[in-house]
C-alpha cells in the first residue's frame, strides 16, 4: 500500500464537493483566494474580513474550505503537547511526503497544506475562527518565507510611522494597543507582527485578526462598548478588578465598530519597539529608553516561533530565529521599556511621546 498524501486523501473529498462560492481577501500586496462549497461560510468569512474584501494582490494564495462532518483520515497522528497554562490538548499533526496534517481534536476539523495546496475540511462554519486563523496563517508564512522575522506582538500606526508593542505573558499589549487607538491612531495588528529589512528602514506587516478582548479591557476602555451587551456590562462591573483581570472570557472588537471605519492597516514603517515588563502592584508605571543589545532579557517578550502551521523547506530549520537574527534586524531601532505598575492611561501617552520623539 503507498503512503498517503494529501493529494489523495482530498481527491474524493473534492468530488463530492461542489467549489461553488469564492471570497477574494487582499492583504497588503496578497491576495487570499477562498473556494469553499458553503454560502453561509463565504459570507461569514466576508464579513469578518470586510475591511480587507476585493482582489489585486500581486500573489494569489488559494485557500479550500470544505463544510462537512469532522473527516475520517485513518492517520497515525502525534498529539501535541499542552501549552503553558492551559487544560486541554487541542492538536494532533502528521507530516507526509506532500505537506502537514493538522488536526483539531477540540473540533474535528482538520487542515491539510503544502506545496502551494491549503484545504480545510469538516464543520468550518461552526468554527469560522480557525477559519481565520488558517487564512491568516497563509499570508504569515508567505512574508516569513521572504525574510521577514515574526513577532509576539500588536502594532498601532500614527503619521505613517508604526509601534511594535511587546509584552510577557498577560502583559496586556493587546489592551494597550486598543488604548492607544483612542488616540486617533491606525490599527496594524493585534498579536502577530512580520518585520522586515527594506531599503534602509524596517516595514512591520499585520495580521487581519481582530482583537479578542476580555471584560476587564471593555469595560476600561469606551470605544470598546459595542461589544457588550447591557446584561454582560452589569455581571461583569460587579467583579473585582482582580479577577477581571484573569477572566477567560473574550469578545471579537471589530475596529470599524469600535474606532470607525479605515483605521485597520496592515502595513507600515516601523518606528519603533514597546515592551512591557510591568507588574499589578501599586508601583508608579516607569517609561524609559533601553538599547536591546544590553537588554537580551527582554527578547523572549517579541520572539516567536512560527507554530504548527508553517510549512519548512528544510526540516532541520529551526520553529524560531536566533536572538542574534532579531538583533541584526532591529539594528538600532529606538526601544521603550515601561516597567514599574499596571497603568494602561499613562502608557498610551508614554508610547504616543516615545513616537512622536522618534518618527523618521
Amino acid at each position: 500500500m503507498s503512503a498517503p498524501t494529501i493529494a489523495g486523501l482530498m481527491a474524493p473529498v473534492l468530488e463530492t464537493a461542489p467549489l461553488a462560492h469564492r471570497l477574494e481577501v487582499t492583504f497588503d500586496d496578497v491576495t487570499v483566494a477562498v473556494a469553499t462549497n458553503s454560502q453561509a461560510l463565504s459570507e461569514k468569512l466576508g464579513r469578518y474580513f470586510r475591511d480587507f474584501l476585493g482582489s489585486g494582490g500581486t500573489t494569489v494564495i488559494e485557500v479550500t474550505a470544505i463544510e462537512a462532518g469532522p473527516p475520517d483520515f485513518d492517520l497515525p497522528f502525534a498529539v501535541h503537547p499542552r501549552e503553558p497554562g492551559k487544560t486541554k490538548l487541542k492538536e494532533a499533526s502528521i507530516d507526509l511526503a506532500d505537506g502537514r496534517v493538522v488536526k483539531k481534536l477540540l473540533t474535528g476539523l482538520v487542515f491539510l497544506f503544502g506545496q502551494g495546496k491549503n484545504y480545510a475540511v469538516g464543520p468550518c462554519l461552526d468554527n469560522d475562527n480557525q477559519i481565520v486563523n488558517f487564512i491568516n496563517n497563509r499570508f504569515i508564512e508567505w512574508r516569513l518565507k521572504r525574510g521577514a522575522l515574526l513577532f509576539h506582538a500588536a502594532g498601532v500606526a500614527q503619521g505613517g510611522q508604526g509601534l511594535v508593542i511587546a509584552g510577557f505573558s498577560g502583559a496586556g499589549k493587546s489592551t494597550l494597543a486598543l488604548e492607544i487607538m483612542r488616540c486617533g491612531t491606525e490599527f496594524i495588528s493585534n498579536d502577530r507582527v512580520m518585520v522586515s529589512r527594506e531599503g534602509d528602514g524596517l516595514v512591520m506587516h499585520g495580521v487581519a485578526k481582530m482583537p479578542r478582548v476580555n471584560p476587564g479591557t471593555v469595560l476600561n476602555n469606551p470605544s470598546l462598548a459595542p461589544v457588550m451587551d447591557a446584561v454582560d456590562r452589569a455581571r461583569f462591573s460587579a467583579l473585582p478588578a482582580a479577577e477581571l483581570w484573569d477572566l477567560e472570557h473574550k469578545y471579537d472588537a471589530f475596529i470599524d465598530e469600535c474606532f470607525g471605519p479605515g483605521r485597520f492597516k496592515l502595513a507600515c514603517p516601523m518606528a519603533g519597539l514597546v515592551i512591557l515588563r510591568w507588574k499589578r502592584d501599586a508601583s508608579p508605571m516607569t517609561a524609559a529608553r533601553v538599547r536591546l543589545a544590553d537588554r537580551r532579557d527582554l527578547m523572549p517578550a517579541f520572539m516567536k516561533d512560527v507554530g504548527l502551521f508553517y510549512e519548512f523547506e528544510d526540516p532541520s530549520e529551526p520553529s524560531m530565529a536566533s536572538q542574534k537574527a532579531y538583533l541584526e534586524l532591529l539594528g538600532d531601532l529606538p526601544v521603550l521599556e515601561i516597567d514599574g505598575g499596571v497603568d494602561f492611561h499613562q502608557a498610551a501617552q508614554a508610547s504616543l511621546d516615545f513616537l512622536a520623539a522618534v518618527r523618521r
